[in-house]
């Protein structure tokens, strides 16, 4: 089946409200935060990648016929970044996005190793994101990181990931994820990555439960420690579960754009995150791809509002609540919430 694309954000919106106030963005992608001219740009220096260098043709390139559609387009994108100067590239330009939001503070997943199978070791990987976490520092704009296994590698990759994170973590690495595929691929079957991840003091934030049912949620919980859970809206479907979200304090980082885009969910109008805030789940939106679902963190608040009827108290409640589910310390986490409008100047070389 083919999925319409969502109309993309809108320019020059009244809505000033809502780009100056502070907000953080717990749930997107290093790699999908890319804009299209940064995208294109790689790819021109690419050519064999298969991706359009053209800015104007990537709409239709990021249209997914469904979730496994969207994973193939991704790798694509992925293999794009092909040296450490690729990777600073992209974090300085996702923070420039950022800044003109509004979002000041974001942990922000990346997948080690897709940057290692491109000839990046993972020192170096490191020493580019501490880079990327200055640049963005410039734009007003505070950086965590979460290492994720990609559920599409072999056991190998998964054991790569985690000795990327427990011996050459980057200064500001808070988690520890889990993505990709998950028909098929169990939650369970990282436990003991997961377990490892954990006793070094990394958060546990594993995707669960977007494109398949509430299992891979509990399985999240109960084997991999969750404390955050990606997507996580399976868990609309069973009571006893959404119980335990709302008991434990176990946040859902809820994308609605993405859940679209991808066909997990037929229509924004019919996205369950009603459901969810009505059972006192927690909650924080999240833009995940953003340029390859046609979004931005901004446009999830927007969206939430006309599509679902989110009230604009609920909208700054969102907002305090992406400060207070985040790793960020208690100090940080106060200044950012406060924070104002937020300006851009990249060190030379970066802008």
């Amino acid at each position: 089946m083919n999925h319409t694309a969502i109309k993309p954000p809108a320019v020059g919106s009244h809505d000033d409200w809502l780009v100056s106030m502070p907000k953080a963005d717990l749930h997107v992608h290093l790699v999908g935060s890319a804009a299209p001219a940064t995208v294109a740009a790689l790819a021109a220096r690419h050519p064999d990648s298969g991706v359009p260098a053209d800015a104007g043709e990537l709409a239709a390139f990021y249209k997914f016929r469904d979730f496994p559609h969207f994973l193939d387009v991704y790798k694509l994108v992925s293999d794009l970044v092909r040296s450490p100067e690729d990777v600073v590239t992209l974090v300085a330009g996702m923070a420039e996005d950022m800044a003109r939001q509004g979002t000041v503070y974001a942990e922000v997943t990346v997948t080690p190793v897709s940057y290692i199978s491109a000839g990046i070791n993972p020192g170096e990987l490191a020493q580019a994101l501490d880079i990327g976490v200055a640049a963005a520092r410039a734009c007003g704009v505070e950086l965590a990181w979460v290492y994720d296994i990609s559920a599409l590698v072999e056991r190998a990759g998964a054991h790569r990931t985690l000795d990327a994170a427990l011996h050459h973590p980057p200064a500001a690495l808070t988690g520890f994820g889990l993505g990709g595929a998950e028909t098929g691929v169990s939650r369970a079957g990282f436990r003991d990555e997961f377990a490892a991840a954990r006793a070094a003091g990394l958060h546990s934030v594993p995707h669960a439960g977007e494109s398949v049912g509430p299992g891979e949620v509990w399985a999240a919980i109960e084997q991999l420690g969750a404390e955050r859970i990606g997507h996580g809206i399976a868990a609309a479907a069973d009571q006893r579960l959404l119980d335990r979200l709302r008991e434990d304090g176990i946040t859902l980082e809820v994308c609605p754009s993405s859940n679209v885009a991808t066909g997990v969910v037929p229509s924004l109008a019919a996205h369950p995150l009603p459901r969810l805030l009505a059972a006192g789940v927690p909650v924080v939106l999240g833009s995940d791809d953003p340029p390859m679902f046609g979004t931005s963190l901004l446009e999830e608040y927007r969206r939430v509002r006309d599509h679902l009827g989110l009230t604009e108290d609920q909208l700054h409640a969102l907002a305090r609540a992406s400060f207070e589910a985040s790793f960020a310390p208690a100090a940080l986490k106060r200044r950012l919430a406060e924070a104002g409008a937020v300006g851009c100047e990249l060190p030379p070389g970066l802008a």
